[in-house]
């Protein structure tokens, strides 16, 4: 019944047209909302090529999503296969290619209503760390779904912390064969996606060993459903976890291993491989072997963590601007809730952190096109940077975009906790993201160990030269700035050099306490293991920060690739300044600790902050 009558209240809303409120409110614009879509798109190209998948998506009944709040967890998994495999036949019908950004069109078009998503990233990982023989022969099987593959790494008793995974991999020279055990309870593979009912093959990361010694982890392809019967092969026991706050339709798993044996060929082998005898050979760094989870939490923030953030923004501005409540003068009708100071500070900062995003995605995907092809040729320079950023980046972003969303639901009062609003499911949704491909806490004290490392070598360093050379992302290290912010207006905190400066100034002196401090603990006499665990609060601190700077910063310098578009620049700097004025408020106690900014200058910051809320709005 209930959804009989949703659907009719649906049908009956979409026969009314656009409501009149929001129709003024698109009339009423002062930029090319074209142009900026195709700028946003990458290109006129790509805007109409989106809204072709889009229109086919949107037309198509096998995708459509109408019922998806009525349904039972099974009926959405099902439901979610018959979606992805009728993709499968479209962008074959069509001739689209994996690599193209058709697929992405749709997955973002289905709002990742989806099946295999985890196959996905076993096809990434094949070619991150598998020899090209491999590659050539897995890669057909699983890109027409002859054998469908999840990634286990996650187990009931170890998640990001990696080198604690219990699963074994030990080598047997008198056969060639890897033998899989999970030696307890707590081994058990639990979480991975794909591995509940679907996957046939399972990736599994265990730690490996040969003659007795133990090299650590590395990645198995390993059967572990019959190709005739879909039933368990033996050694496999597998099944689904069970209800979630959110991806019904994904099957998590669990799966324990019992002495099960693979080929050695079955070892992904592009950075190390185990010879016939039990010879370890080692290719590549060991953290060559982490590069997957690199690859899945650059993708992660245009797949998972900005479009969702991005659909609650337009969720609730929409609201606000057709929902009239109270009245600001008490002769003039009800206003729009949209014209209300608290309403804009609600949800302006969130639209312009989706902006923020947007850019920064731009700038992590460029650095890791062209950092991945070395990687895979062996020259890893530039990993270090890179797994310090985007471990920084997927952890501040997931948080940043759940809380995103959920203030966005808050401010839709009432509607925004019905399901039918759309908004619960964008929370519950992001709320998984703080802890998949890494758990925050743990990913800003990986970024820390770069940064006090970096800052504790150039200290050490009197080389003037190897300061020039610094990787990018922590050039301002070796800076000079001033001790104090020169504004002295309101319209000063406009400045994006400016509060930049500001940004760079707290991330370096927070950057340089907690490594400070590390030091003074460890020249102590503490052991450097509990003396980073005594001072993790203040590295999450500066890790924090020093995400925050880099976000301001490329945002920007995003704006000057805009100066050819003067309407459109105009609104980004605006969205700009207020996302850096937002986090400094936000957070004001950093730039007041050592005096940088005085409390005048944060009543000017402030003046400055909600004179934007207007020209937004």
């Amino acid at each position: 019944m209930a959804n009989q009558i949703y659907s009719l209240m649906a049908r009956n809303t979409r026969n009314k047209g656009v409501n009149p409120s929001l129709a003024a409110e698109r009339q009423n614009k002062s930029f090319n909302v074209e142009r900026l879509t195709n700028l946003l798109d990458g290109g006129e190209e790509l805007t109409q090529r989106r809204r072709q998948v889009e229109s086919m998506i949107y037309s198509d009944p096998v995708f459509s999503q109408r019922n998806n709040y009525f349904m039972s967890q099974n009926q959405r998994y099902e439901a979610a296969v018959r979606k992805s495999v009728h993709c499968k036949k479209l962008m074959k019908q069509m001739g689209w290619r994996e690599e193209g950004p058709e697929k992405s069109y749709m997955y973002r078009a289905l709002g990742g209503d989806t099946a295999f998503n985890i196959h996905a990233v076993f096809r990434r990982a094949l070619h991150s760390l598998g020899a090209d023989e491999q590659i050539s022969k897995w890669g057909p099987l699983t890109e027409n779904f002859q054998i469908i593959v999840t990634y286990a790494q996650t187990e009931m008793g170890h998640g990001t912390y990696l080198q604690g995974l219990e699963t074994t991999a030990t080598y047997d020279a008198s056969t060639q064969e890897f033998v899989l055990n999970t030696p307890s309870l707590s081994a058990t593979k639990w979480w991975p996606g794909d591995l509940g009912r679907t996957a046939t093959h399972a990736l599994v990361l265990a730690q490996l060993y040969c003659s007795g010694t133990c090299h650590g982890m590395h990645g198995f392809l390993v059967p572990i459903r019959s190709l005739q019967d879909h039933s368990p092969l033996p050694g496999i026991t597998v099944g689904d976890i069970g209800p979630k706050m959110n991806f019904e339709q994904t099957d998590n798993g669990f799966l324990k291993l019992d002495h099960v044996r693979i080929p050695r060929e079955n070892m992904l082998s592009r950075f190390s491989q185990v010879l016939p005898d039990g010879t370890y050979v080692k290719k590549g760094t060991p953290q060559s072997n982490y590069l997957t989870m690199i690859v899945v939490r650059v993708q992660l923030l245009s797949s998972e963590f900005v479009p969702p953030l991005m659909k609650a923004c337009i969720i609730a501005t929409r609201y606000a601007v057709v929902r009239h409540q109270s009245k600001i003068k008490p002769s003039e009708p009800e206003v729009k809730i949209l014209d209300y100071q608290t309403q804009q500070q609600k949800l302006f900062p969130q639209l312009a952190m989706a902006y923020a995003f947007h850019f920064v995605n731009n700038s992590v995907v460029e650095f890791f096109n062209d950092a991945y092809q070395g990687i895979i040729s062996g020259d890893t320079a530039s990993l270090p940077e890179l797994h310090a950023l985007s471990s920084g980046m997927k952890a501040f972003i997931s948080d940043c975009c759940i809380l995103g969303a959920e203030t966005c639901r808050r401010a839709c009062g009432g509607h925004g906790y019905s399901l039918l609003s759309g908004l619960p499911s964008l929370v519950t949704k992001l709320s998984a993201s703080c802890t998949y491909e890494g758990e925050n806490t743990v990913l800003y004290l990986q970024t820390a160990r770069y940064l006090v490392k970096s800052y504790l070598q150039i200290q050490s360093s009197q080389d003037s030269e190897s300061h020039k050379v610094l990787p990018q992302s922590i050039q301002y290290f070796a800076s000079t700035r001033t001790d104090r912010c020169p504004a002295q207006k309101a319209v000063d905190f406009l400045n994006p050099a400016l509060y930049t400066e500001a940004y760079a100034h707290v991330a370096a002196r927070l950057i340089r306490n907690s490594a400070d401090k590390l030091y003074d603990l460890t020249s102590s006499g503490t052991d450097q293991y509990v003396a980073w665990n005594q001072t993790s609060v203040l590295h999450v601190q500066a890790a924090k920060a020093h995400c925050h700077y880099f976000i301001v910063k490329t945002f920007a310098a995003s704006l000057r690739k805009l100066e050819n578009e003067p309407e459109i620049h105009q609104v980004m700097k605006r969205l700009c300044d207020l996302y850096a004025l937002h986090g400094l408020l936000s957070d004001l106690g950093n730039f007041l600790h050592d005096g940088y900014m005085s409390g005048a200058q944060a009543d000017l910051a402030t003046a400055a902050y909600l004179d934007l809320l207007p020209l937004i709005r």
